[in-house]
Formats: C-alpha cells, sequence, structure tokens
C-alpha cells in the first residue's frame, strides 16, 4: 500500500473531525487493500459507517475500525448469499433505451431530457444534433489544464493556457487565436469552422497538426510540431470537431496553423463532474453496490465473450463452421458467459428488393436448433444478437432497432434466454462498461477523410479510426448524408464518459489497440475469413481466433 494513499486517508478523516491512531491507520488500510480499483469509495463507505457510529471520542482506533469493518464485510457476505438481492453480472442497454442529457453551458451542468422521444424529429433537432456534440465536447475541453483561462493576468508568453475564442470574436481581430468548432461545407468546395456563435471559411494549406496528449503555447513549440508531428494521429473528416490556431486573413478567411482533436479527459475524472447521472442507462449503483461488483469481477477470471460479425444464416458454409465453434466451446471446461452475434444474417442486403422473409424466419429457427443442440451452451450461456448494416430493419439509419419478432420467434423457442438488442448496444459487466457496434466504420471513414491521415505516429488505419471515435465521443462522426442518424437519439452513438471497452465488427481484418486506457477491437468477419474473438472482461484480455 502506497504512502499515498496512507495520506489520502489521512485527509479524508480529518476532513470529518476525526484523529487517526496508528493501529486504526493500519486497520483501515487492510480493508482498503481488498478494493485496490475503488480505493476512494472504499474510503468513503468505511467513513460514512464511521459517522453512524456511537464512538466515545473522536481519536479513531484499532478496535472502532474493526467494529465498522465486520459490520461491512458481513453485509456483503449475507447479500452474496442472497440471489435475491445479487445484480447480474451481464446487463444489457438498448441503444433506444439510453437516457439522453444535455449540457447547460449557463449553469455549467448536465440536466436529464425530460418527455418523449419521437422518431421523427423537427428541423430543430438536427441543429439540436450538433448543438450538443460540440458542447458535449466542449465542457470536456474547457476543464484540461492547457485550455483553462488563467484566474489573474498573465503574459502570454508564459502562460501555459491556449485560451478559447469564439468564432464571432474573430471578426476585426489581429494575431493568433485559438478557436473550436465543427468542420461543415456550406458551400461547395468551400469548408466552415462553426460554433455556436458564427461560422468562418478555414484554410488548411498551411496547418500543421498537434499531438492530441502534448499542448503548450505555440511559440514555445511551434518548432517542436515543425520537427515532429506534421497531421495528428486520426481522420479529419466533415462534422468532426476540432481545436484549430490560426488567424484571421484580410479575405474574411481563417488561416489555420495548427490543429487537432479535442483532448481526452480521464474517466474517472468525468464521472465525478457528472454528479451521479446515469450516462450509460444501467443506473446508479450506491458505493456499497460499486465495492461488491467490483470484488465479483476481480473473481470472474473465467468469464469469456465470445463475438462473431457476419453470420450468414443463408451459407452452409458458414453454418457448418458456425457449429464447428459451437462443439469447441460445448466441450471446455467452463463455457463462455456470452456469444454475440453480430449481423448481417443473410448474405443479401434485407432491402426493397428482398422477398425471402420467410426463408429467413425458417434459417433464424435452425440456428436455434443447433444452440439447442448443445445444452451446456443453452444453459449456462447467454447469446446476444445485434443487426447489422444491411439486415431486417426500417431503414438503414442509425441506431438501428432490434431485429423483428417476426424473424426471430422460432429461434426464441429453441433458446428462451437469447437477447435481441439495437446496434449499437451497450452491455455492462459487473462494474465494466462495454459497447458493441456492427457497421463497416474503416471504410467509410478513409472514403470520407478530408486530410490525409499521418504517418509519423502510426500508419495502421485501425488506430486512427479508435483515435477519432474517442477523441470526439462518437461512435460515428460520419457526416449525415453518408451516414444519416436519428436526429433525437444521436446520443446512443455518444461516448462519454469513456467505456472500458469498445467492440466494433467491422468487415476489415482484426485488430486490437489500447488506447489511453480504453480497449477496443475488431472482431472480423466471420462469414469472409472465418474469424471470431475471445475475449475475457475481467482482465481486458483479446484472443483472436479463426478455422483454418
Amino acid at each position: 500500500m502506497s504512502g499515498q494513499t496512507r495520506k489520502k486517508i489521512q485527509k479524508k478523516l480529518k476532513i470529518r473531525g476525526y484523529s487517526l491512531k496508528t493501529d486504526g491507520l493500519d486497520e483501515i488500510l487492510s480493508f482498503v487493500n481488498r478494493f485496490q480499483d475503488a480505493e476512494d469509495e472504499a474510503i468513503d463507505l468505511l467513513l460514512d459507517q464511521l459517522d453512524h457510529q456511537s464512538l466515545k471520542s473522536s481519536i479513531i482506533d484499532k478496535d472502532a475500525v474493526h467494529q465498522v469493518v465486520s459490520l461491512l464485510l458481513e453485509a456483503e457476505a449475507a447479500e452474496e448469499e442472497s440471489p435475491s438481492s445479487s445484480h447480474s453480472s451481464i446487463r444489457v442497454v438498448d441503444a433506444f433505451l439510453i437516457p439522453k442529457f444535455r449540457y447547460d453551458p449557463i449553469k455549467k451542468h448536465f440536466f436529464q431530457h425530460a418527455g418523449s422521444l419521437p422518431i421523427h424529429g423537427e428541423a430543430s433537432a438536427k441543429a439540436a444534433l450538433y448543438r450538443d456534440r460540440l458542447l458535449l465536447l466542449f465542457q470536456r475541453v474547457s476543464r484540461d489544464q492547457h485550455f483553462i483561462k488563467p484566474a489573474f493576468d498573465t503574459d502570454i508568453d508564459t502562460s501555459p493556457s491556449c485560451q478559447l475564442s469564439t468564432i464571432q470574436s474573430l471578426v476585426g481581430q489581429r494575431g493568433r487565436r485559438w478557436v473550436m468548432g465543427v468542420i461543415s461545407q456550406l458551400e461547395d468546395g468551400h469548408f466552415y469552422l462553426e460554433d455556436l456563435t458564427a461560422a468562418v471559411e478555414i484554410d488548411f494549406s498551411k496547418a500543421i497538426s498537434f499531438d492530441l496528449i502534448a499542448y503548450c503555447i505555440w511559440p514555445k513549440i511551434i518548432a517542436f510540431f515543425d520537427s515532429q508531428y506534421k497531421i495528428t494521429t486520426g481522420f479529419f473528416t466533415e462534422n468532426t470537431i476540432i481545436v484549430a490556431e490560426g488567424e484571421m486573413l484580410s479575405e474574411g478567411i481563417f488561416q489555420v496553423i495548427t490543429c487537432g482533436f479535442p483532448p481526452l479527459e480521464n474517466r474517472d475524472k468525468s464521472l465525478k463532474v457528472l454528479a451521479g447521472h446515469d450516462f450509460f442507462g444501467c443506473g446508479t449503483l450506491t458505493k456499497e453496490e460499486t465495492l461488491r461488483l467490483a470484488d465479483l469481477e476481480k473473481r470472474a477470471v473465467n468469464d469469456m465473450f465470445v463475438i462473431l460479425s457476419d453470420i450468414w444464416l443463408d451459407n452452409e458454409q458458414v453454418m457448418e463452421k458456425l457449429e464447428t465453434v459451437l462443439n469447441g466451446f460445448e466441450n471446455v471446461e467452463i463455457v463462455p458467459s456470452l456469444f454475440v452475434f453480430m449481423g448481417d444474417f443473410c448474405s443479401h442486403p434485407c432491402n426493397l428488393s428482398f422477398h425471402s422473409f420467410s426463408s429467413l424466419r425458417s434459417q433464424f429457427g435452425k440456428l436455434g436448433q443447433m444452440i439447442e443442440a448443445h445444452p451446456r451452451l443453452k444453459e449456462q450461456s447467454k447469446f446476444l444478437f445485434i443487426p447489422g448494416p444491411n439486415d431486417t430493419g426500417p431503414s438503414t439509419v442509425l441506431p438501428r432497432c432490434a431485429l423483428p419478432k417476426y424473424l426471430t420467434e422460432e429461434l426464441q423457442k429453441h433458446v428462451p434466454n437469447a437477447i435481441f438488442s439495437s446496434n449499437p448496444c451497450r452491455v455492462k459487466f459487473y462494474t465494466q462498461e462495454m459497447v458493441f457496434f456492427r457497421q463497416d466504420l474503416l471504410y467509410r471513414m478513409r472514403r470520407s477523410c478530408l486530410i490525409p491521415p499521418s504517418t509519423e505516429e502510426t500508419d495502421d488505419p485501425f488506430e486512427h479510426l479508435v483515435a477519432t471515435i474517442t477523441h470526439q465521443s462518437h461512435l460515428c462522426p460520419l457526416p449525415l448524408f453518408v451516414q444519416p442518424i436519428i436526429w433525437n437519439y444521436d446520443h446512443c452513438l455518444h461516448l462519454y464518459p469513456t467505456p472500458h471497452t469498445i467492440i466494433l465488427g467491422d468487415r476489415s481484418e482484426q485488430k486490437a489497440f489500447k488506447y489511453t486506457g480504453i480497449t477496443c477491437f475488431n472482431s472480423g468477419s466471420f462469414s469472409d475469413d472465418s474469424t471470431f474473438v475471445a475475449y475475457r472482461p475481467c482482465t481486458q484480455e483479446v484472443e483472436f481466433s479463426a478455422l483454418s
């Protein structure tokens, strides 16, 4: 146990008016050591219980701490023994059930949207989509140490702050300014940067891009940029939000000098700001529940998720390979906790020219019979089905609703615990948050890219893709004419706070990339090259698999 934890405990006790003996500190340390990934919650929980005790003195000794620790451990043991009180280890959240939050820039806090959200929104809903995206990233950037406005006036050469200006304030200004906005094409061939105040035409011809982590004031670091970072990691497409430094030209064009994506924020820091709001959609947990679930998660070392994408039910070879996979996992000592089957579930697009829905329904029934023929998997594993971009549905717009009941009811007769959810879809494993998204995103992002991606830091397109969606806090930051999105449900694609794991079902090759603590991987296409992924959420270990 580090000395930093000791100081943290002593500080928290002092704030509550307690003094601490050495033996009492050792007792608290032994308790907190049980929850290394949730130290703050463990300390706060213990102190909350101390406040409810009838203490003889404000000086805390070993006996007082031991009494509280015993009560907490007994409560935990009793809760584990009671099945009715225990949370399910795996909870699935449909995109259309995710609560919507908006940021108020005046009061500087989030508030939950009240009322219904129609699928067919009014014109104002489209404007609100861009406004909400921009404000979400703006409130994040405003807490970044490099963009915080100094409390006192300082000389620009010595100040470590890059103060953001509104685009409207650029009129009549000379010299370099930092701005933040959405890249948009208001006229053919002319790109603009928009914020909530105005829009200005931008010129990238002289731009260099800054590193996503190393922010500094430009006079001191410009040589560093020139020598190391010509273009930042990521895909710059229309609709992406950037932070840029430049100056206004006499022609009314903003000459961009340096630019990049808004900096990421640590997940724990984001959660502290949210004040108990449930952005993920699984409900808020008490400190006791968080600690208990974190402890159960550590013990779940044998839990495994098996993820497959592109399962063509109308292709005999694919079905034979799928049966081989199920046979293999049926015979292992501990079967996987969850199978995730992502579309497409048919080799032909299920559009207006598709007329074989009755045949597809029977093929889902055959899949149910195949799963039923593996009794251990049927009884002990869960099966999650996520539709693909060409599967049956009202349209190709995102988010996509779950597969229609007409197609799946035959399967559910054989596999009652099958779960049919939306695309994208969220899954919570104890305390760990995961997002599943089936979309051929990499190809479309590369097609829509305005500036060739950098090869300075990486030449891997998948790493560029991960950097883009995480810094944009959005699963699909493509222009709406490339990928339509239901205006009122754009929040379902937000990645804020950043989840622990992002699972993409992309037809490109299998890849995994751990970026700023976020595990992101692509499962590959099972129909194309027989690839799939075995994922252990406890250790965030990604195991690429393929049939020969």
